[in-house]
C-alpha cells in the first residue's frame, strides 16, 4: 500500500500483470464495474431530481457530467460522482425561491468557487469541520428526505418543511391514497429486501430491481402517477439566467452549495481511499474536478455534482482500477437518457419516492451516532439535526459549529483536579493530578481540591496541563508555602520533572535493568505490576473509564511474538486503539488469526489491517535454515509450514526481497519484509474489508518502515501532511 500522496494521474493499477495482458484485465475491470454503477446510478439520479423539485432529466445531465467530467479530472482516482442526496434539501429551496434556471446559475458559481478552493489549495480546511456537524448535516438532510417522499409514497404530497411534514403524516396515514401506496410500500420493501438474499441474486443493484418490479407492477393500473418528459436528454439542456434581484441571495446560494458539495466529497474520497489500496486522493484536484463538473452541469440544466458514496463503494465493490470505470458509467447514462427516454417514462412517482424514503434514512447512521457518543459530540450532532429540521441547513449547520467552538472552548479552560490516595492502603505521599487547560478559570476547582489536603500530610501535585496562567501559579505557589510551614513535604512538577527525579533509569527499560533480577521468576512481573500501580494507574484511569463500555479500536495489528516487539510502542498508540494479534513469524494462519481478523472487520468494524514484521526474527531464521526436526511434537515446524510461500516468493526474487538486499539488509531481513508482503496478499485473498498496511520494525535502529505497495518496497514513514500534531 502506497504510505504518501502520489500523482492519481497516474493511475497505476494495483497487482496487475504485465503487458498487453495487463491493460486487456484492467479494461475488462473498468468494464463491469462501470455497468454496475450504470444500474445503480439511473434510478436514484431520476429520484434526487425527483425530490429536489428540478427537471427529472436534470438528474440525468448531473450523473452524465459527473461521470465523464469529475472521473476525468477529479483527484479520487475510483470515486465516482454525480448528483447526490445531500444537497437535495438546499436545491428545493432555490429552485422553491428562484427558479430552476436562476438554481442552475447557482450551480455555475458554485462550481467556478469550487475550482478556485481548488487553486488555492484550501481543502485542508474542509477537514476542520467537526465530523459531528457533518454527520448531522446529513443525518438531517435524510430525515427531511425521509419524511416529505413518505407523503409521496402513501399517495399525496410533500409539505413545505420536515416539521409540517411530520405533524401532516398522521393524517396522511389515515387517508390512503390509491394504488400508488402499494407501488411505493413494493418499492422499498424490495430495496430494503434485496441485501439479504443469497450473493448471486445480489449481483444486480437492489434500486434498479426495485424501481423495474414498481414499474411492472404499476402497469396494472393507469392511475398511478409517472414521470413526465418534456422531451430526451438533449432537449433538458437549459442555459442559466441571471436573476432580475436578489442577488445576495443567489452568491449566499453559490457559496452554500460550494461549501456542502466540496465537503461531501472531499469527505466520499477518504471513505473511498479505505476501500483500495490504490493511490490516494489529492484533495485539491479533487475540488477543481468538482468545480469543472458543476460549472459544466450547471451550463447544461443539470443538478449540482458531488462525489457519492453509494456509486463509489459500488465501483470499488465492482473491481474497478481506474478513473475508467466511472466515465465509462456516465457515457452509458448518457446513452440511456438518450435513447431510452420513453422507459423512464414509464416509472411511477411512488417508486422513486420509495427509493427516497430508503436512501434518506440511510443517511442516518448508528455507527455516526455511536462515534459521536465516544468522543462526546453527541451534542452536537444532535443539535445540527434538529436545527436542520427545524430551521434550515444553512442554519442548522451554523447552529452545531457554534455548540461545537463552545464545547472546545469550553475544554479548554477547564482542568480536571482530583485527590488520589496512595495505592494499595501503602504508605506514601497524597497526590494531585492537575489535567488539561490551568487558568483562572478553574482556581475554584484547584482551591476546593488542595483545601481537602491535610495540614502536615506530604504530597505531590502532578501538572499534566497545556498552559498555567499567572492566577493559577500564584494560587498554587501559595497553597504550597502554607502546606510547607505545617511541617509537610510538597513537590509540584510535570510528569516529565517527576519521572527525571524519581526514575533515573531509561524510560523503556527492562526489568533487569530497573529492578535487578527477582530471585523468583515471577519477582520482575509482580515488580512491574507493583510499579504500574504506583506511577501509571492513576494517569491511564480517566482514559479507561471512558472505554469501560466496550471498545471501537482503529485498527488491528498483526505482528510477531518477539518480546522485542511493543506494538503500542512502536505505533504510539493508546488503550483502545489497536486490536493486538501476535504469533510466531507474524502470519496470517490458523484458526485464531481467522477468528480475530473476522472479530475485528465484522464485529469492531476495523478500517485498518497492519501486519508488523522485524529484523532478526526467528521465524524467518528458521524457514531459512529448515526448523530442527528432533522437536517433541513438531508444532513449530507445523506452524512455520504457512510461511513455506513467502519463502519461495524470497528463492524467486520477489521485488520486496530485491529491493531490501540492494538497501544492504540480509537475508532474513529480506524474507520478513516478503513475508509481510504475502500476509497482505494473503489477507486481500480472503475478502478482508479494510485498508491494509504494512509495517516493519528494524530493532537496531527502533524505526519503523512501512510498505509501499507500488514500488514495492520498505520506506521510512513519512509523516502525513495533514497529520494530527505529535503528543
Amino acid at each position: 500500500m502506497a504510505t504518501s500522496s502520489t500523482d492519481p494521474s497516474t493511475d497505476p493499477p494495483q497487482h496487475a500483470p504485465p503487458g498487453g495482458r495487463r491493460r486487456i484485465d484492467i479494461l475488462r475491470a473498468d468494464l463491469g464495474a462501470s455497468l454496475v454503477v450504470f444500474l445503480v446510478a439511473v434510478p436514484l439520479s431520476l429520484g434526487i431530481a425527483l425530490a429536489s423539485g428540478a427537471p427529472i432529466m436534470a438528474g440525468l445531465i448531473a450523473a452524465v457530467v459527473g461521470g465523464v467530467v469529475a472521473g476525468l479530472l477529479g483527484g479520487s482516482v475510483l470515486q465516482v460522482s454525480g448528483p447526490a442526496a445531500g444537497l437535495t434539501v438546499v436545491v428545493a429551496e432555490l429552485v422553491d425561491r428562484f427558479g430552476w434556471q436562476v438554481t442552475c446559475l447557482i450551480t455555475v458559481g458554485a462550481g467556478l468557487l469550487q475550482i478556485l478552493f481548488g487553486l488555492s489549495k484550501l481543502a485542508r480546511f474542509a477537514q476542520a469541520i467537526p465530523p459531528a456537524v457533518v454527520h448531522g448535516m446529513l443525518a438531517g438532510i435524510g430525515i427531511t428526505i425521509a419524511l416529505a417522499q413518505l407523503h409521496v409514497v402513501l399517495g399525496g404530497g410533500p409539505q413545505t418543511s420536515a416539521v409540517d411534514n411530520l405533524l401532516e403524516l398522521p393524517g396522511q396515514l389515515l387517508g390512503l391514497h390509491g394504488h400508488a401506496v402499494i407501488v411505493g410500500l413494493c418499492t422499498i420493501g424490495l430495496v430494503l429486501l434485496w441485501p439479504r438474499l443469497p450473493g448471486r441474486m445480489r449481483v444486480v443493484p437492489g434500486p434498479l430491481v426495485a424501481v423495474a418490479a414498481a414499474t411492472a407492477l404499476a402497469t396494472l393500473w393507469p392511475d398511478v402517477p409517472r414521470v413526465e418528459l418534456p422531451g430526451g436528454l438533449l432537449d433538458a439542456v437549459a442555459l442559466p439566467v441571471l436573476p432580475e434581484s436578489q442577488w445576495a441571495g443567489v452568491i449566499g446560494g453559490m457559496l452554500t452549495v460550494a461549501l456542502i458539495a466540496s465537503v461531501e466529497s472531499l469527505l466520499s474520497a477518504v471513505a473511498v481511499d479505505r476501500m483500495h489500496n490504490g493511490p490516494r486522493t489529492n484533495a485539491d484536484r479533487e475540488l477543481l474536478g468538482q468545480g469543472a463538473a458543476n460549472t459544466i452541469s450547471g451550463l447544461a440544466g443539470g443538478l449540482p455534482v458531488t462525489g457519492v458514496i453509494v456509486r463509489s463503494s459500488a465501483n470499488v465493490n465492482a473491481g474497478a482500477r481506474t478513473r475508467a470505470s466511472a466515465v465509462l458509467h456516465g457515457v452509458w447514462i448518457a446513452v440511456f437518457a438518450i435513447a431510452l427516454a420513453g422507459v423512464v417514462e414509464m416509472i411511477p412517482l411512488a417508486a422513486l419516492a420509495g427509493l427516497l424514503v430508503v436512501v434518506g434514512t440511510q443517511l442516518v447512521k448508528l455507527a455516526d451516532i455511536r462515534t459521536a457518543r465516544h468522543h462526546g459530540e453527541l451534542a452536537i450532532y444532535l443539535v445540527t439535526v434538529a436545527g436542520v429540521l427545524a430551521l434550515n441547513l444553512l442554519e442548522g449547520v451554523a447552529i452545531g459549529l457554534a455548540l461545537a467552538g463552545l464545547m472546545v472552548l469550553r475544554r479548554a479552560v477547564k482542568a480536571d483536579v482530583r485527590l488520589e490516595e496512595p495505592g494499595n492502603g501503602t504508605a506514601g505521599p497524597l497526590r494531585v493530578v492537575v489535567e488539561g487547560s490551568l487558568s483562572f478559570l478553574s482556581v475554584p476547582a484547584l482551591s476546593r481540591v488542595l483545601s481537602q489536603v491535610p495540614a502536615g500530610a506530604d504530597v505531590r501535585v502532578d501538572l499534566v496541563v497545556d498552559y498555567l496562567d499567572h492566577a493559577a501559579y500564584d494560587h498554587l505557589e501559595s497553597w504550597t508555602k502554607r502546606q510547607r510551614s505545617t511541617g509537610a513535604q510538597v513537590q509540584v512538577s510535570e510528569p516529565g520533572a517527576v519521572e527525571a527525579v524519581e526514575h533515573p533509569r531509561p524510560r523503556f527499560a527492562t526489568w533487569s535493568q530497573w529492578c535487578g533480577e527477582g530471585t523468583a521468576p515471577t519477582a520482575p512481573m509482580l515488580a512491574g505490576v507493583a510499579t504500574y500501580h504506583e506511577q501509571t494507574a492513576g494517569l491511564i484511569r480517566p482514559t479507561l473509564q471512558e472505554l469501560a463500555g466496550g471498545q471501537t479500536p482503529s485498527g488491528l495489528l498483526l505482528s510477531c511474538a518477539d518480546s522485542r516487539v511493543m506494538p503500542n510502542v512502536i505505533t504510539h498508540s493508546g488503550p483502545g486503539d489497536l486490536f493486538t494479534v501476535q504469533n510466531v513469524g507474524n502470519l496470517v494462519a490458523g484458526t485464531s488469526v481467522r477468528a480475530a481478523v473476522q472479530y475485528a472487520t465484522s464485529v469492531l468494524r476495523v478500517p485498518l489491517i497492519a501486519v508488523c514484521g522485524h529484523s532478526g526474527c526467528g521465524a524467518m531464521r528458521g524457514l531459512l535454515d529448515g526448523v530442527p526436526t528432533d522437536m517433541p511434537d513438531g508444532a513449530l515446524g507445523d506452524w512455520l509450514k504457512a510461511g513455506a510461500p513467502s519463502l519461495q516468493a524470497y528463492r524467486d526474487g520477489h521485488p520486496v526481497a530485491q529491493a531490501a538486499l540492494r538497501a544492504g539488509y540480509g537475508d532474513t531481513e529480506a524474507l520478513a519484509m516478503v513475508n509481510v508482503a504475502l500476509q497482505l496478499d494473503r489477507l486481500r485473498e480472503q475478502g478482508v474489508e479494510a485498508e491494509l498496511m504494512g509495517l516493519y520494525f528494524d530493532i537496531p535502529t527502533a524505526q519503523v518502515l512501512v510498505f509501499d505497495a507500488d514500488a514495492q518496497e520498505f520506506r521510512p514513514a513519512d509523516r502525513p501532511a495533514e497529520a494530527l500534531p505529535r503528543p
